[in-house]
């Protein structure tokens, strides 16, 4: 159940760390918008529209939406073959109008069948995809767009190549600011006196001392200076015309296009899975460990893009990075996602050019704790501790999200799990032991409390495999629920199987089992009818009627 808390109640550190999320999602929302052959101003209007509509209305604590990089692909195709960003724009619309509806219909309880160990392997993947694609910015090297999470880039490159790249681009200046914000990163978060300084959060600090530095850099001519086009880049409207031609609409007669109604559907299924995975880590890192309302949040996030499309903003999801900013930040409730939409807004209108002095360096500091958070080598090891049956799911989707992109990385991490629990059930479907007497061999069989279809096969194979003149007894005492596929075997091995390989077979605890649903029991009724036929039909019993006492009363 969801607590309730008061979103006032915490306005020193929600609004520091919601402080915090605005100077992460600035150039994020840009670069995000830029990558997506969109308005700049698309993506800060997703920005502002996820952190206050989208903030305002989710249940979540501490989660934050925006425009998302996973995105990318289909809004950058959509506009180019659309033609028109307002065109683009109807089918967020459409969207936003599908998600609301999937939460209507409750659609948002699939994330309660996302594992643990899948969802702290895409926390980790994207931590070391922040890692990888921040130092590039942190030695100066700009030439990967913000918020760029794929492994494959645009001009035919990679992570790796790009990493290795930047070695070629190293600017000292950028170098210098990097590990300046870095030390006083890790100085707020490890000196107490620092720690207990909430109001004034460290990454504030770090990007102020990164401009004062690439200011006192430029006044003094030195070689150090950061360029232009290495500091963040906010257009300004220079006049009331310009503020007005940032908002745009869309265009209604699209809506009959279907092609409009595809891309629709598409955004509406990626926009949510992307938002409900985003949900489940975000509750998983919250310290209070407060749940969220998934089909709310679904609900939200459809007024979002609503919203959104009709200002001209991109679409947005919930998005790991900036919730994972927020919480490091120490936010406590949904009022730092609200502040952070709030300031987001204001530098559009007031602070643009002060904005546009903060080195894409400093930000790059910010960013590569967060990612180091995310994927401790403490958190590897501790999945490795766990056992192969939680640690293969944990890292192999942590590659797929690295090398692959984040939904098939949790496709493949979910595929695995799976797969792990069929082989679990299979062999937890039953204890078998095998103990030798002197009047000949006992086999007993225990089920366990629920035996699944799954677990046919290998019960087959165990009754097919057991050796003849033996005696066996299945026991059923502690068996809630036995799949019909199931009795059906048993039935066929006890008066065809066995008897053709004389084996003795003493049936235990069926009728207890199936006490607790009427359905179940007529099933073992009709068991226990065929077992006392046969009997009668052997003559090994007088009467029908006595074999089924004899039954009823063992």
């Amino acid at each position: 159940m969801t607590k309730k808390t008061n979103i006032f109640g915490h306005l020193k550190s929600d609004f520091a760390s919601g402080l915090v999320v605005f100077l992460v999602a600035l150039p994020l929302c840009l670069g995000i918008a830029m990558a997506s052959g969109a308005p700049l101003f698309s993506g800060i209007i997703a920005g502002v529209i996820g952190g206050i509509v989208v903030g305002y209305l989710s249940k979540s604590h501490v989660s934050v939406s925006g425009p998302a990089a996973g995105l990318t692909a289909i809004v950058l195709t959509a506009i180019t073959d659309f033609g028109a960003f307002n065109i683009f724009l109807t089918a967020v619309l459409l969207a936003g109008i599908l998600q609301l509806i999937l939460g209507f219909l409750k659609a948002g309880s699939i994330s309660n069948y996302f594992p643990t160990n899948v969802i702290e392997g895409m926390l980790a993947g994207i931590g070391v995809i922040i890692i990888l694609k921040q130092l590039p910015h942190a030695v100066g090297y700009d030439a990967d767009f913000e918020g760029d999470e794929a492994f494959v880039q645009a001009d035919g490159g990679n992570t790796i190549s790009s990493l290795l790249g930047a070695l070629d681009y190293i600017q000292f200046g950028a170098v210098i600011i990097t590990l300046i914000s870095l030390a006083i990163l890790i100085a707020w978060d490890k000196v107490p006196f620092l720690k207990k300084l909430k109001l004034i959060p460290g990454a504030l600090v770090a990007v102020t001392v990164g401009v004062i530095l690439n200011e006192l850099f430029i006044a003094s001519g030195s070689s150090l200076a950061i360029a232009k086009e290495h500091l963040v880049a906010l257009p300004v409207p220079t006049s009331l015309e310009d503020f007005q031609n940032i908002f745009m609409f869309p265009d209604f007669t699209a809506i009959t296009n279907s092609q409009v109604w595809v891309v629709a559907l598409t955004i509406a299924i990626v926009a949510s899975i992307e938002s409900l995975l985003c949900i489940e880590a975000a509750d998983r890192l919250d310290p209070q460990k407060r749940f969220t309302d998934t089909n709310n949040e679904l609900k939200a996030q459809g007024v979002g893009n609503i919203v959104s499309s009709l200002l001209g903003g991109l679409p947005m999801t919930s998005v790991v990075v900036r919730t994972s900013a927020n919480i490091n930040s120490g936010a406590k409730t949904k009022m730092s996602a609200i502040v952070h939409g709030a300031l987001l807004l204001i530098s559009v209108v007031a602070i643009p050019v002060i904005l546009n002095k903060i080195p894409l360096a400093t930000l790059a500091a910010v960013l590569l704790m967060v990612g180091y958070k995310l994927a401790k080598p403490a958190t590897i090891m501790h999945f490795w501790h766990k056992g192969k049956y939680q640690f293969v799911p944990f890292i192999a989707t942590l590659l797929a999200v690295v090398f692959l992109d984040l939904l098939k990385g949790v496709a493949l991490g979910m595929i695995i799990s799976i797969i792990f629990v069929l082989r679990g059930n299979l062999k937890r479907a039953y204890y078998f032991r095998k103990e030798e007497y002197e009047d000949g061999d006992i086999i007993h069989i225990d089920l366990a409390q629920e035996v699944s279809f799954l677990n046919k096969a290998a019960i087959k194979l165990t009754l097919s495999n057991l050796p003849e003149n033996s005696n066996v007894i299945i026991n059923a005492s502690d068996t809630v629920y036995i799949a019909h596929d199931v009795i059906d075997l048993i039935k066929e091995f006890k008066h065809i199987n066995a008897v053709e390989k004389n084996i003795d077979v003493t049936l235990i605890g069926f009728k207890e089992a199936y006490e607790l649903d009427n359905t179940q029991y007529e099933n073992n009724h009709v068991f226990m009818e065929h077992d006392a036929l046969i009997k009668y039909r052997n003559n090994s019993i007088s009467s029908h009627k006595e074999a089924i006492e004899e039954l009823t009363t063992n």
